[in-house]
C-alpha cells in the first residue's frame, strides 16, 4: 500500500519509512530565543508610544512601541527607570534599546529596554522642559508665580552666597564688592556647584543661610556647558530658591544660558560679578550723597529754628498781651460793673412786683367770698320766690287745660256712645269688632258689648242684607 509522499505517524513506526523531525513547544520556543540571542543581541528600535498607564507598583515600566504595519511590548525595570531623566507620554516619538527576550510559557516576545531618548529631542531637554512647565503651573514662576518677584535690599547689612569657595565665582563677586563697598558684611556657605551631589550640597548651604540673620542670599557659579550647569536645573534646588525667606539672587552662568534657579529666584544677574553691583552701592557715592543730605539737613534744621525763633517771639508778644494778671483785672472790672446792673435791675424787678402784689390784693378785696356769698343769697331768694309763683301759675294752666282735655276725650269715648242707647258687636271667632253689616252672614255668632261693661251672645238667623250669588 503507498502511503504517498507524507508518511502518516501511527502507534508503531512502520520500518523502512523515514520520520520527520518532532519538536515540543517548549524546544521550540527555546530554539527561537537562542536563535534571537545569537544573531540579534542589542539593538536600538524607533516607534510611537502607546498603552502606557505609567510605573507600576515596583516602579516597572510596561507600554508598547508601534509604527503603522506593527507593534512591540517594551519593558523597562524599575532600576533603569529611575534614571530617565523625562516623563514617558502617550504617544511620544520614543527611541528604545535594549535586547529582545521571548517568554516561553506564552510564546511571545518583548524588547528588554535599558535606555530610552525621546526621538529628534534629547532626554535631559525634554525633561527640563517638561519640569519648567509643571513649575510654571504651580506659580513658581512664569505669569501664575504665587509671589511676586522681591525688591533687593538699598544696602544689606548681611549679604549670604553659595558657592564653591575655591571657584573663580566667589572671587569675581568679592573683588567688585569690596571695591565698590569694603564694608558690607558677607557670609559665604560652600557647596559643590557641579556634578550629582551638588544639587543636595546648593540646598543645604542655602537653608543654613536662610535660618541666619542675612538680609539676601545669592546663588553663584561661574560660565560652563550645559551638562556643567545641569545641577541648577534640579527640581529640588529650584523649589528651594523659591522658598527662601529673603530676596534671592540667582548668578549662574553666563547671560545666555537660563536656568530654572534664574526663574525662581527674585532677581537674575547674568554673572556673579553683576550680582555684586546690584548688591553694593559705591560707598564713595554714598558718603559724597550722605554730605549733601546732610548739607541739606542742616540748612533745612536752620531755616527750621529762624523759623521757630520767629513764631516764638510772636507767641510771646500774644502771651504779653493775654497775661493772667491783666485777663484778671479786665475781668474784676466786668464784674463790677455787671453787679451794679444785676443789683439795678433786682431792685426794679422787686419794687415791680410789690406794686403788682398791692393791685391783686385791691381786687381780691373786692371778690371777698364772704361778700359774694351774702350778695348771692339774696338773689337766690328772689328768684326763688319769683319761681314759686311761676311753678304754681303753670300748674294751675295745667290744671285747666287738662280738665278741657278730659271733656273732649269723654265726649268721644265709645262708652260715652253706648250710654246714650247703642250696642257694639264684636265677631265672635275672629274677636273683630263688626263696623258695618258687610261681612255679616247666617250663623256667625256675635258678643253685644252695652253701656255698663256688660255683653251678650247672640247668633245671627236672619240677614240684613241680601246675599250675594
Amino acid at each position: 500500500m503507498n502511503a504517498g509522499p507524507f508518511p502518516i505517524a501511527s502507534s508503531g513506526r512502520m520500518k523502512n519509512t523515514p520520520l520527520r523531525p518532532l519538536l515540543s513547544v517548549s524546544e521550540l520556543t527555546s530554539q527561537i530565543k537562542q536563535a534571537i540571542d545569537s544573531h540579534l543581541g542589542r539593538l536600538w528600535i524607533q516607534g510611537e508610544v502607546c498603552n502606557y498607564k505609567g510605573p507600576n507598583a515596583r516602579g516597572h515600566l510596561y507600554f508598547s512601541l508601534k509604527d503603522d504595519k506593527a507593534s512591540i511590548d517594551i519593558k523597562m525595570w524599575a532600576t533603569q527607570a529611575q534614571n530617565l531623566r523625562f516623563r514617558l507620554e502617550e504617544g511620544m516619538a520614543l527611541l528604545a534599546m535594549g535586547t529582545v527576550e521571548v517568554y516561553a510559557p506564552m510564546g511571545r516576545y518583548s524588547l528588554i529596554a535599558a535606555h530610552l531618548e525621546p526621538e529628534g529631542f534629547g532626554a535631559q531637554a525634554l525633561a527640563l522642559q517638561q519640569l519648567k512647565t509643571r513649575l510654571a503651573e504651580e506659580g513658581l514662576w512664569g505669569p501664575k508665580r504665587k509671589r511676586p518677584p522681591r525688591p533687593l535690599p538699598l544696602l544689606p547689612r548681611r549679604i549670604g552666597i553659595v558657592t564653591s569657595i575655591t571657584g573663580a565665582a566667589l572671587r569675581d563677586f568679592l573683588k567688585v564688592l569690596l571695591r565698590r563697598h569694603p564694608r558690607l558684611s558677607i557670609l559665604a556657605r560652600d557647596a559643590r556647584v557641579q556634578g550629582t551631589q551638588a544639587a543636595a550640597e546648593m540646598v543645604a548651604a542655602l537653608r543654613q543661610l536662610y535660618a541666619s540673620d542675612v538680609d539676601v542670599v545669592v546663588l553663584a557659579r561661574g560660565g560652563g556647558s550645559t551638562e556643567d550647569l545641569a545641577a541648577f536645573n534640579e527640581e529640588v534646588l529650584a523649589r528651594t530658591v523659591f522658598e527662601s525667606p529673603v530676596p534671592i539672587v540667582s548668578a549662574v552662568g553666563h547671560e545666555v544660558d537660563v536656568s530654572l534657579c534664574d526663574l525662581t529666584a527674585d532677581v537674575r544677574a547674568p554673572t556673579p560679578s553683576a550680582a555684586a553691583e546690584l548688591l553694593s552701592p559705591v560707598l564713595s557715592e554714598l558718603e559724597l550723597q550722605l554730605g549733601l543730605e546732610r548739607r541739606r539737613l542742616k540748612n533745612a534744621m536752620q531755616r527750621l529754628l529762624a523759623l521757630s525763633h520767629a513764631n516764638l517771639r510772636a507767641l510771646s508778644q500774644r502771651l504779653l498781651k493775654g497775661h493772667p494778671q491783666r485777663n484778671l483785672a479786665k475781668q474784676s472790672g466786668l464784674l463790677h460793673h455787671h453787679k451794679a446792673k444785676l443789683q439795678a435791675a433786682w431792685q426794679k424787678r422787686v419794687t415791680s412786683t410789690q406794686n403788682q402784689l398791692a393791685e391783686m390784693y385791691n381786687a381780691l378785696h373786692g371778690h371777698n367770698p364772704r361778700l359774694l356769698l351774702l350778695k348771692h343769697q339774696q338773689t337766690w331768694g328772689a328768684l326763688g320766690g319769683r319761681l314759686v309763683a311761676h311753678m304754681k301759675a303753670a300748674l294751675e294752666s295745667r290744671r285747666r287745660h287738662q280738665g278741657l282735655l278730659a271733656a273732649q276725650l269723654e265726649a268721644l269715648s265709645p262708652l260715652a256712645v253706648l250710654s246714650r242707647g247703642y250696642a257694639l258687636l264684636k265677631d265672635e271667632a275672629t274677636g273683630r269688632w263688626l263696623l258695618s253689616p258687610e261681612g255679616i252672614y247666617i250663623g256667625q255668632g256675635v258678643e253685644i258689648h252695652m253701656a255698663g261693661g256688660r255683653g251678650l251672645r247672640a247668633r245671627i238667623v236672619a240677614p240684613l242684607l241680601e246675599e250675594k250669588p
